[in-house]
């Protein structure tokens, strides 16, 4: 089933999430973020794998570069700023809420799995529980969509606009 953000995954693609994950990956249904070297940098992957087991996280970052920025800011204890920020202004928890909404509809598209509905990823919609989850969302959606992911790319030492990957590949 197409969806219209996500470009289908290559042996390639697969082969490069391999590597950066260090596992074989599992339900994909398409890459939602690249590098801009070509380099996945976002999974999609399916509400329901192919063993069964039930997967809310839709959006999978699988950057090395972006997991371990995501990483070093959870280690700065910046989680609980967020949480503040989400209860202190209405616009960003409301922004947040629709980020979940959001979020539910993308998955949806690939199939409902009732152990997981209503839920999203990252603690979407009204705390802050993972900025791997929440970054991968904003990569995936771009800018606007997700605030909290926003701000976690926006405070991390990783930008998507610069290749750090250990093999580049031409884009094009």
């Amino acid at each position: 089933m197409p969806h219209p953000t996500l470009s289908p995954a290559t042996d390639a693609d697969l082969e490069a999430m391999h590597e950066q994950l260090g596992r074989p990956m599992r339900g994909v249904v398409g890459i939602a973020a690249r590098c801009v070297c070509g380099n996945p940098t976002v999974v999609a992957t399916e509400p329901r794998l192919p063993d069964g087991t039930p997967f809310p996280t839709f959006y999978y970052l699988t950057h090395p570069g972006a997991t371990a920025a995501m990483s070093a800011l959870e280690a700065t204890q910046v989680m609980p700023e967020f949480a503040a920020l989400l209860a202190d202004d209405a616009e960003v928890a409301a922004a947040y809420a629709s980020a979940h909404e959001a979020y539910l509809s993308d998955r949806a598209a690939f199939g409902e799995v009732a152990e997981i509905d209503g839920i999203s990823a990252g603690g979407m919609p009204t705390r802050v529980k993972c900025l791997h989850a929440l970054a991968g969302h904003a990569l995936a959606a771009g800018p606007g969509v997700n605030p909290i992911g926003d701000l976690a790319l926006a405070r991390g030492d990783w930008s998507p606009a610069v290749c750090t990957c250990a093999h580049p590949r031409d884009a094009g």
